[in-house]
């Protein structure tokens, strides 16, 4: 199964308007989406390492315009769509606490999970509902999310190669780290914040 995906992915990844596709991923993810950029990432700089620190200004500039998307949801419109996506997320139960958590420590709950496979849209919508700094959540949001990206993409460009065979290799097991990782990143989520 993660074979075929993988396969697919990777013939996507060297098309021409894959650059397209990871910043159209990056801004939604976000905002409103629920799969991270690194699907797209990852075998985008596998395919091409030259090119990996470009995907990662991408997959950052996307995000953090998308992370705005997410600031406007939560400064104008928190009682409709944020309060959707807060439900569908499963925050609704511990909004009142994160938001005055977000209160005393804003800027480093963007810098901490920014860095995280925690949805980041989260984050962006309550910056904007608490109305928290803007220059702050921008800037904050280059560090956070350039540091993650521009590490993966570092790392890949470093050891590409070397990589790409321990995945080729353990596809089907790291297809299901990554499934529980992701699902795992969610019910932290909804239990523990």
């Amino acid at each position: 199964m993660f074979r075929s995906l993988y396969d697919w992915t990777m013939r996507q990844a060297a098309r021409p308007r894959a650059d397209r596709a990871l910043a159209v991923v990056s801004f939604l993810e976000s905002s409103v989406f629920p799969i991270p950029p690194d699907v797209m990432l990852i075998p985008m700089c596998l395919a091409n390492r030259q090119r990996a620190f470009h995907y990662a200004f991408i997959c950052t500039a996307a995000s953090v315009i998308g992370g705005l998307f997410g600031y406007a949801i939560g400064y104008f419109l928190i009682e409709t769509v944020g309060k959707w996506i807060i439900d569908l997320y499963g925050y609704a139960e511990k909004w009142h606490a994160f938001e005055a958590a977000y209160d005393e420590w804003g800027v480093w709950i963007i810098l901490i999970k920014g860095l995280t496979p925690i949805p980041y849209k989260i984050v962006t919508i309550a910056s904007g509902a608490a109305h928290f700094s803007l220059a702050v959540f921008i800037v904050a949001s280059i560090v956070t999310r350039g540091i993650r990206f521009f590490l993966v993409a570092g790392l890949l460009r470093a050891y590409g190669e070397p990589i790409r065979d321990f995945i080729e290799k353990r596809l089907n097991i790291l297809g299901v780290i990554f499934v529980v990782a992701l699902i795992g990143g969610f019910v932290v989520v909804r239990y523990l914040f």
